[in-house]
């Protein structure tokens, strides 16, 4: 399955969505147009009972640049209710991302900055080749990344985000690794097979219901008391018991049968 957009190309194989940007003219750099469309199509993956696991990547040399310099530009004229707007168009994208019911994994093959580097810290596992860089240039051109903040705070930490929010300085893969920005690092001969056989491994050995409700409580139980965290946690225990795939894994278990998930 395949639909038609502007700036990125969406494909379906195999129980993996693939969502891939490609704008490389431009670096892959996001404007209201390509937020558009990547909303839709996250959003066409979510409902999709086809699809187990999203796959982000992109076409070019550059994942993606961040946010279109001459597109901001344009911004500099419009009030603050547009300008408000315009982030909060941002920001859904990356809070769609960050709470998709489907695992999202990125596949990163070249720069990933500013709003790039955003978008590959709201992704469940990052991907990186060796020569990928990474970092959070907004103060350097004076600007501020404050969407992209709030994640990244949850993905590596205060400490970590100080170092990259705080500096502007882009960052190696290896350093990218040690931040927790990304989870591996694999030659660019080899980086779609490992990426494929690391999803193949998420298809067939977990359950899709399994991953969503884990997903859920990720998301949610960091803004929680520990009281609230305990009762929220109880609820989702126990509705995971009803669930059809905690029976038949239990099932198969007892069985001793391969569970085909």
């Amino acid at each position: 399955m395949q639909n038609n957009y502007n700036y990125i190309q969406y494909q379906i194989e195999e129980r993996i969505a693939r969502i891939t940007l490609n704008r490389p003219e431009k670096r892959n750099a996001l404007h209201p147009d390509v937020v558009t469309e990547l909303q839709d199509a996250f959003d066409k993956a979510g409902e999709d009972d086809k699809v187990k696991v999203i796959l982000l990547d992109a076409n070019g040399d550059a994942f993606c640049a961040g946010a279109d310099l001459a597109y901001l530009q344009q911004l500099q004229k419009n009030t603050y209710e547009e300008n408000l707007a315009d982030s909060t168009h941002l920001k859904n994208l990356f809070d769609k991302i960050y709470r998709h019911p489907k695992v999202v994994v990125a596949q990163i093959e070249g720069p990933a900055l500013a709003g790039g580097c955003g978008l590959a810290s709201v992704c469940d596992f990052a991907f990186s080749v060796p020569e990928a860089k990474f970092g959070f240039t907004e103060v350097k051109i004076g600007f501020i990344p404050a969407i992209v903040m709030i994640f990244l705070v949850k993905r590596i930490g205060e400490g970590a985000a100080r170092e990259l929010l705080l500096t502007g300085n882009i960052i190696g893969a290896e350093r990218a690794q040690q931040l927790h920005l990304i989870n591996n690092i694999y030659p660019s001969e080899t980086i779609a097979f490992e990426t494929k056989a690391f999803i193949d491994q998420l298809l067939n050995t977990c359950s899709g219901e399994s991953l969503k409700l884990t997903k859920q409580m990720l998301a949610a139980v960091g803004d929680m008391s520990l009281d609230e965290a305990f009762n929220y946690a109880a609820a989702s225990n126990a509705k995971a018991r009803a669930g059809e795939d905690c029976k038949k894994g239990i099932a198969s278990f007892l069985n001793k049968e391969k569970i085909n998930w």
